[in-house]
């Protein structure tokens, strides 16, 4: 059944642009099972997802697998960096790891670190994206990300808004894991009626088989939608620098 998909289903009806999406998956370095059964979804749409791995986290078992889905499927299956060690780093308040109580010094060494690492241990290319974990992360961030080389900025589109200028900011707008099936229907209606591309968050670590089955029942509906665009991240950075 895929009544809960009803709301979206209008949405794209009465949209009078295509609308653009695009699947952001975080956590790669932990729960790597869960993580080849959510490829086995987007393998089977023939859909692009983009992996936020965690240059710490990722194990050379990780990597062959990566590096063979990848290699299969170039434009399907993309990785960039999230944070360095998906460690908490404040002394109080909310988790994040490239927050406040950190230095620009201190959060550059660390995207620098973990870009080498992923380089070092992917034998594919590491797209120049960087999502922080939590989605938190400071104005400092934005400076060392730059600075590092990096282009793109991944968080939540609810998250502070911050001085990105010299790299582009590609948020997402559903957060796959904080909904039940009827509220995720409506807020995916929701994120296309404001226009701007639709950024969905998973996190494979916490899905289980009807979460990946709910994934499987959307996909088919964008594909199944000539209105509706299906695209990789770093596809939508291009785009917005040419732009």
């Amino acid at each position: 059944m895929t009544a809960w998909l009803d709301p979206l289903r209008s949405a794209l009806a009465r949209a009078e642009q295509p609308a653009t999406f695009f699947f952001r998956d975080d956590d790669a370095g932990w729960g790597d099972s869960r993580l080849g059964l959510l490829l086995d979804v987007f393998r089977a749409a023939a859909a692009p997802i983009d992996l936020a791995a965690i240059p710490h986290a990722v194990s050379p078992a990780l990597c062959r697998l990566l590096e063979k889905r990848h290699c299969t499927a170039p434009a399907l299956v993309r990785v960039h960096q999230h944070g360095f060690a998906h460690a908490n780093n404040e002394p109080t308040g909310r988790k994040c790891e490239f927050g406040p109580a950190r230095s620009f010094e201190a959060q550059r060494s660390d995207v620098l670190r973990g870009r080498r690492l992923l380089q070092q241990r992917l034998a594919i290319a590491v797209d120049p994206i960087f999502t922080p974990p939590w989605n938190r992360c400071t104005q400092a961030t934005v400076d060392a990300v730059h600075t590092a080389g990096l282009s793109v900025l991944s968080r939540e589109s609810r998250a502070e808004p911050l001085d990105c200028d010299g790299i582009a900011e590609l948020t997402v707008s559903v957060d796959w894991v904080r909904f039940q099936p009827r509220e995720l229907g409506e807020a995916l209606a929701v994120a296309v009626e404001v226009g701007e591309p639709v950024g969905v968050m998973l996190h494979h670590a916490v899905m289980d088989a009807g979460d990946r089955e709910g994934v499987a029942q959307l996909l088919a509906l964008l594909q199944a939608t000539g209105a509706v665009r299906l695209v990789a991240m770093h596809e939508l950075a291009r785009a917005e620098v040419a732009a």
